[in-house]
């Protein structure tokens, strides 16, 4: 099973956006090794055809295969557009060695914060996720806003207007890890036998209090799931460790 590392909210601009803190972070991900890197959205900060171009030229000192979704910032300015031509299809399915799928899901909206999956994506995610039961796969989803409220994150907005819909089906179909990004808080919720794991901000300088710039690990094996939370600054320490058995 993979070796994931999960960033996100990178809000590459010229202004909140730390070049110094997103290199240390690059050379520390690419220690590591993993399989690949699972970027949870909002690569730029307004969407612009130029902040785009950036995230691209950024993107390319990463060593291992990345898969990006757009969030809500990456939407604006027509960013929606740019994202499919520069980065890659919204959203996407990816089986790995026949033993895990990751699903991609689009839940931005041109110039607007808040989230929505829709029912047309709904449907083909479902799809994806009946075949995952069948052919009993460990299961991914991907998407930029939170589906479940992020404590220590102040009054929710910006949210996932169709949560409930999405938050069923994820649980219905037993999917192992859900991952987001959105609020620049890491957190991890488990509902029923999913977990669903939030990453802090990678190298945005709009944080809380004084949190750090962050990205998330994910060892996974046939009997374990162990989540690491990597601070940028160096230090690592064991977020959450889960028995597959019981996901």
């Amino acid at each position: 099973m993979p070796l994931i590392v999960h960033i996100s909210d990178l809000h590459i601009s010229e202004l909140g956006f730390d070049e110094d803190v997103f290199i240390k972070a690059v050379a520390e991900i690419n220690a590591i090794n993993p399989d690949m890197i699972i970027l949870t959205g909002d690569l730029t900060n307004n969407g612009y055809y130029s902040e785009f171009i950036q995230a691209t030229k950024y993107l390319e000192m990463f060593d291992a295969p990345l898969f990006a979704v757009p969030g809500n910032h990456d939407a604006r300015n027509l960013g929606y557009e740019t994202f499919e031509e520069l980065i890659g299809e919204c959203s996407w399915k990816l089986t790995k060695d026949d033993e895990f799928v990751v699903i991609g899901l689009d839940s931005s909206s041109p110039d607007i914060s808040s989230g929505n999956v829709g029912r047309p994506q709904h449907l083909w995610m479902e799809h994806q996720l009946d075949q995952c039961v069948i052919e009993e796969l460990f299961s991914i989803v991907a998407l930029h806003h939170h589906v479940i409220p992020i404590p220590k994150t102040g009054r929710e907005r910006n949210v996932l207007t169709d949560a409930g819909d999405v938050l069923k089906t994820l649980t219905d179909h037993e999917v192992d890890l859900v991952l987001a990004g959105h609020k620049h808080v890491p957190n991890i919720w488990k509902m029923n036998n999913t977990l669903f794991v939030n990453a802090g901000s990678l190298s945005s300088n709009k944080l809380r209090g004084d949190d750090k710039n962050s990205y998330n690990v994910y060892e996974i094996t046939e009997d374990t799931i162990r989540i690491f939370l990597n601070k940028v600054d160096g230090e690592r320490f064991l977020f959450g460790e889960y028995p597959r058995n019981s996901i």
